[in-house]
């Protein structure tokens, strides 16, 4: 295993890192007299009212000072000494410990704060140099540490003969991806991907026969950094998209999770990327059993991302939308530009999003309104 980052934190923390979990950065506000603050705590520390919210922030910010760490008892730390640290005075009037982005070299400065997820999988603050263009946010160390950047990697696509598949396959060559293994089982249009790429070799691969996905991981695995799992059975019997959906993913993992945790072991950290449904979190008409085949892969995503957090490797799940809410363009570029931030969860579209809103806030008020407009069809 290698070194993680401290994992202590507080109860109340969590909502900051369940938040940074889907790339929003949230604070608590005292609904009582409006003040915003940090620590997270269980009343405001300004009139003791219990009356307390999440909600999101812009970041701007003002940085007040900062600290170079020289030693620290930490071997995650102890690897990657010297490590700067800031003093950050929100706009929004709490004042922060943050970790400083590499342009940072003197205070004061306008900045923005982004929350982002750690390689131990919890909330951290990070203050950027405003206006910083996206080539300035890849190059930084730090900001690499906590993403899973396609660039100079080697990636499986489990299921290129998908429209997405081979979206996400061109998507992945133009983010400087080393390498892309698609998968196929009877045969694949290579032109309608990118058949001109050398980045790009195609290999058999069937979800279903365990033995033959343990040669390809032996195949592959010494320099296997990412696996994006498409494989998706939407239509046919119960039986056949349980098999898919659901077993399929458990053989996939049995497969290639260990040659992920050998690659994290020297350093490469690496992304298991699922492609699940936003009805994996709520049944809707006429899709029971797909619905429930996600949700068993929904809950396979979960236990995947507590087993594969000790070996500091980020676990993707996708919730795209109804069909034809986002194509498989728009959808391929959302996942890459998720494995650069290091988010978990993806709602791709704007009814996965609105589904996602509802079932933070109420489950049951969600499964009403779904069930409503069922009825009105």
């Amino acid at each position: 295993m290698i070194p993680l980052p401290p994992a202590a934190r507080g109860h109340m923390a969590l909502k900051l890192t369940a938040a940074a979990a889907q790339g929003r950065f949230e604070l608590q506000v005292c609904e009582a007299c409006g003040t915003t603050q940090y620590p997270p705590r269980e009343v405001c520390g300004r009139c003791l009212s219990t009356q307390l919210c999440w909600r999101p922030q812009s970041g701007a910010g003002t940085l007040l000072a900062i600290t170079t760490l020289t030693h620290s008892n930490a071997a995650y730390f102890r690897e990657r000494l010297p490590w700067r640290t800031g003093l950050v005075r929100l706009d929004a009037g709490p004042t922060l410990i943050v970790h400083l982005h590499q342009a940072l070299a003197r205070a004061p400065e306008s900045v923005q704060v982004i929350a982002r997820l750690d390689r131990a999988g919890l909330a951290v603050l990070i203050a950027l140099p405003k206006n910083l263009a996206d080539a300035g946010l890849r190059s930084d160390k730090m900001l690499q540490e906590m993403g899973c950047d396609p660039a100079a990697r080697t990636v499986l696509i489990t299921d290129g003969e998908s429209e997405l598949g081979q979206a996400l396959a061109r998507a992945l060559v133009n983010a400087g991806a080393a390498k892309v293994w698609v998968g196929h089982s009877a045969g694949i249009d290579e032109v309608a991907i990118n058949a001109a790429s050398p980045v790009i070799e195609y290999t058999a691969l069937n979800p279903a026969d365990p033995e033959s996905l343990g040669r390809l991981a032996q195949r592959l695995g010494p320099d296997l950094d990412i696996v994006i799992n498409t494989h998706d059975a939407e239509l046919g019997a119960a039986v056949a998209q349980m098999n898919v959906n659901y077993f399929g993913v458990l053989n996939l993992i049995a497969a290639f999770a260990p040659s992920l945790k050998q690659r994290a072991a020297r350093k490469c950290l690496g992304a298991w990327v699922n492609l699940l449904s936003i009805d994996a979190l709520c049944s809707s008409p006429a899709r029971a059993t797909y619905s429930a085949s996600k949700a068993a892969a929904h809950s396979l995503t979960q236990e995947l991302r507590r087993d594969l957090r000790a070996d500091g490797i980020r676990v993707l799940g996708i919730y795209p939308g109804p069909a034809g809410s986002s194509s498989a363009d728009e959808l391929a570029a959302e996942i890459v530009a998720a494995l650069r931030d290091g988010v978990e969860d993806l709602f791709s579209g704007p009814i996965a999003q609105a589904w996602a809103r509802g079932f933070r806030d109420d489950p049951k008020v969600l499964e009403r309104e779904i069930m409503l407009a069922g009825d009105a069809r």
